[in-house]
């Protein structure tokens, strides 16, 4: 009879256990404890059985964590894996990619191309061609200014360059008259393979041995002194470059690689004093006429005052800026249109060395009646070169399209310390 009720209370007991194991997580330590006080009331026996079925379902509970834990370590082995290979992947098809970039297809003569934007735009102080120094430094106090733009160019770029003196400048020819040609096929675009060279008279070079701004890249490469950094603006002076020239890029110049001491050149290029004329002097209509332009242009310019200003022109007239065919034939520039008015005959199908193009001379009445025209800062300098190759420098006046187009320019008030 004892035994039978401790059969049943055991069942009770049984049944008390087996619920308290369905139950949730959440509830399951409520029922644990309360089957818990149930069974120490009920005795010893009951007291072990309770303990057996908690080691079992702990046991079992620890067996599914540990299932799932390697269910968790094996997806992410998975996914480590997948990650390696895809990366592995990109790896693979980028060197693809720059080997069909760098390795021109045998059967396609056309090269590859590789896309390249400016960084920035010159503001210079050549408003045109004519008159641009043929090489940088020749001009000292020519200046410009390089505008980034900051969607490319953080300010933070030019941290540091400031600590240089000089910097070189990449650029491209946007000025040359044939840049349509790279728009064509490479077989139908010919350049001209030999070009003709201001120093030698015409004699003709081959393009590689020259700095011709025609060449099949048209990209330009000229040192200049670093006069100041701020913001996402560099100043720079001794500059060749024309106003709007898009940049490229900027490196440091670094003396002890740039500068390589007993560098050969031909002799022909040793003579380019050829070049420099005998003086430069100033009308007294030039003085007076820059003094009333300067009123305007002087807010706008990067020069502190008409002197300045002043040596600027003498600087670049110190050389013989007229192009080749201006030196050979001055007064044959002019022909008659249909119309019967006279036009500037300045046209050079060989392009010479020279960055300049010819300037926009007035008809000669007699053989030392020749004007020449430079444009510097919006204002058009008019001058005229002797028999004696001494400069004389009549006059200025502004240019209303070129004046017009520099409102809102770096000037110097902006780099004043």
């Amino acid at each position: 009879m004892g035994y039978s009720t401790e059969s049943k209370w055991l069942t009770a007991t049984i049944t008390f256990a087996l619920a308290a194991l369905s139950a949730s997580t959440a509830f399951s330590c409520m029922y644990t404890n309360f089957v818990f006080s149930f069974c120490v009331a009920l005795g010893p026996c009951s007291l072990l059985f309770f303990w057996s079925v908690t080691v079992y379902f702990w046991k079992r509970k620890s067996r599914d964590l540990d299932s799932k834990i390697g269910e968790l370590e094996k997806s992410l082995k998975t996914s480590l894996d997948n990650c390696a290979a895809e990366r592995q992947g990109r790896i693979r098809a980028q060197q693809a990619l720059r080997k069909a970039l760098t390795q021109p297809k045998l059967d396609n003569v056309e090269l590859n191309s590789y896309p390249m934007a400016p960084i920035g735009v010159i503001q210079s102080c050549f408003s045109t061609r004519n008159g641009t120094p043929r090489q940088p430094v020749l001009v000292p106090l020519s200046r410009a200014c390089l505008i980034f733009n900051t969607a490319r160019v953080p300010p933070a770029s030019l941290e540091g360059l400031g600590e240089y003196s000089h910097c070189w400048v990449i650029y491209v020819f946007h000025q040359n008259t044939n840049l349509e040609k790279l728009w064509k096929d490479p077989t139908k675009s010919k350049f001209k393979a030999k070009v003709r060279v201001p120093t030698l008279n015409g004699e003709r070079k081959g393009l590689f041995a020259t700095r011709s701004p025609h060449r099949p890249s048209p990209i330009g490469l000229s040192v200049a002194k670093v006069e100041a950094v701020q913001g996402h603006m560099l100043l720079l002076s001794g500059v060749d470059l024309v106003d709007g020239t898009p940049v490229l890029d900027v490196k440091p110049y670094i003396p002890y690689c740039d500068s390589i001491q007993g560098a050969r050149v031909p002799k022909w290029l040793a003579a380019d004093s050829i070049l420099a004329v005998a003086s430069v002097s100033f009308s007294e209509v030039f003085t007076s006429t820059l003094a009333d332009c300067w009123e305007m242009a002087g807010n706008n310019s990067l020069y502190a005052s008409p002197d300045e200003f002043k040596n600027l022109i003498k600087q670049v007239l110190s050389w013989d800026i007229r192009s080749l065919a201006q030196r050979n034939r001055p007064h044959d520039s002019f022909i008659n249109s249909e119309n019967g008015k006279q036009l500037n005959d300045s046209s050079d199908n060989d392009h010479d060395e020279e960055a300049s193009s010819p300037g926009n001379e007035q008809p000669p009445s007699s053989s030392g009646d020749i004007m020449y025209h430079l444009t510097l800062e919006g204002l058009e300098v008019s001058y005229r070169l002797n028999s004696d190759f001494s400069v004389v420098v009549e006059k200025v006046k502004e240019v209303s399209n070129i004046t017009h187009s520099r409102q809102k320019r770096c000037n110097y008030s902006m780099w004043r310390v």
